[in-house]
């Protein structure tokens, strides 16, 4: 079974011998690809959409893997009981939605080890959420397939001894301007927007993903710049200087680059 770029970076990170929880598994792609590859002894398929529901019954039932795969119907994280996973996986939905469905089952997450995430959009709402609630982000991926940009996070508990390290993780920095003409700030909440980890190693994806945000941005200021309104006036104002950080953070990552 051929899995795309995404699913497969996604495989990788499942640790062996792991206890899978896929929630919206769509064709369960991933939970099979897992059983067979050996990093998941079982595994539950998540789903609560009637179509990929019979789709990944169908795929678990063709792959022979029917006492080791359960497909389940349900919302987030209602399909497994406290315990029975150790390793959950929730992607290509909103980081809210993935966000909501961490919150909604949090009694479900006492013993998981891992989460996988790979959000659509919205990474900030879900660092933001595994910050608050005791999950140490552990590493961040970024990837590019068919001209769509994906981010994958993992998140592990974070130890009662460990129990600052999160708000560490997005402390205002100091960073050297790309001029080397004194210093500019990356606050948190642009620390929680383009990913501490992918700063720390930044690639050319990375670099084009905020390249095409900048595009994104201009458009809206450029949308606004025909109002009169005061309120459109100041809304102008903040996201020039969101555009200005933004700037700012891809010269400093690209300074260095030929």
């Amino acid at each position: 079974m051929k899995l795309s770029k995404r699913l497969e970076t996604i495989l990788n990170l499942i640790p062996e011998g792991s206890r899978l929880a896929d929630i919206g598994s769509d064709h369960a792609l991933l939970p099979v690809a897992a059983v067979q590859s050996g990093r998941a002894v079982r595994a539950v398929a998540g789903e609560v959409n009637p179509g990929p529901l019979k789709a990944a019954a169908a795929q678990v039932q063709e792959a022979g893997l029917g006492q080791l795969i359960s497909v389940r119907k349900g919302d987030g994280l209602a399909v497994i009981e406290a315990g029975e996973a150790n390793i959950i996986t929730i992607a290509g939905m909103g980081g809210s939605l993935i966000a909501n469905i961490l919150d909604n089952g949090r009694d479900k997450l006492e013993q998981v080890e891992l989460l996988i995430l790979q959000p659509n959009v919205g990474e900030d709402i879900l660092r933001r959420w595994l910050m608050e609630h005791g999950w140490l982000l552990s590493s961040e991926r970024i990837l590019e397939e068919d001209g769509k940009i994906y981010e994958i996070l993992t998140a592990v508990p974070e130890l009662s001894d460990q129990r600052i390290s999160s708000r560490l993780l997005y402390e205002d920095q100091e960073w050297l301007r790309s001029g080397g003409d004194g210093t500019f700030t990356v606050t948190r909440d642009l620390l929680l927007r383009m990913g501490p980890w992918l700063l720390k190693e930044p690639t050319p994806v990375l670099i084009e993903k905020w390249n095409r945000e900048l595009d994104k941005l201009q458009g809206i200021l450029d949308s606004m710049s025909a109002s009169k309104l005061e309120s459109a006036e100041i809304k102008a104002k903040l996201l020039q200087q969101e555009m200005e950080q933004i700037k700012e953070v891809l010269a400093c990552l690209q300074k260095d680059r030929p």
